[in-house]
């Protein structure tokens, strides 16, 4: 005869091994799921970042392969918000160009990140900014596809304009800002600044 104490251990077990197969089963799935779709996010993570860096130095002024030929740099040596990593475009073993990745922490609505190119002549090859969250209508001009603000580094270096003049107007120095939006257009200056003072 069964004791009330076995009826209860019976009564408890019973929906409890239910919920044990049921979780090892939920987790198997999602194992299988991160297990076949790995391999496909890696690579789309990889196109991203190579069409980064092809916007920035065309495919054709290099002939290795940037996205393996790379540094990671410490976020304080460009006042960065996150670690840098820099990739090295080559010809014929020559250096062509570099591209940092960045993340300024200084935007309005948090951290801006952006690709940074800097030609071997110390010349920026360009700037794009890959992701933020500056308010729309405003801040976002900083992204390529709502301005062509961003465009204005092209060209550039620690030359011309000079140092001093690597700041917003409102700081006394060459660039532009937003009307209501001084502070993105700044952390971007800043931080490009930064990234081609560290790659003199």
């Amino acid at each position: 005869m069964n004791s009330p104490r076995n009826e209860l251990i019976q009564e408890i077990s019973k929906p409890a091994l239910y919920l044990f197969a049921f979780a090892l089963a939920g987790t198997l799935i999602l194992a299988l799921i991160n297990s076949a779709t790995k391999g496909k996010i890696e690579e789309n993570e990889r196109v991203a970042l190579l069409k980064n860096v092809n916007a920035l130095v065309a495919p054709g002024r290099y002939d290795n392969d940037p996205l393996a030929d790379r540094v990671i740099l410490p976020a304080e040596a460009l006042n960065s918000a996150t670690p840098v990593t820099v990739y090295r475009a080559r010809k014929d073993s020559n250096a062509v160009a570099a591209v940092y990745v960045t993340t300024s922490p200084n935007g309005y609505s948090g951290k801006i990140h952006m690709v940074v190119g800097v030609n071997a002549d110390q010349t920026l090859a360009g700037v794009r900014v890959v992701s933020h969250k500056e308010t729309p209508g405003l801040g976002d001009r900083i992204d390529a596809e709502k301005s062509d603000w961003i465009l204005e580094f092209t060209g550039k270096s620690l030359k011309s304009p000079t140092l001093d003049g690597w700041a917003v107007k409102k700081d006394g120095g060459q660039f532009d800002q937003f009307t209501g939006a001084t502070i993105t257009p700044r952390a971007v200056v800043n931080m490009v600044r930064s990234t081609l003072l560290w790659s003199q």
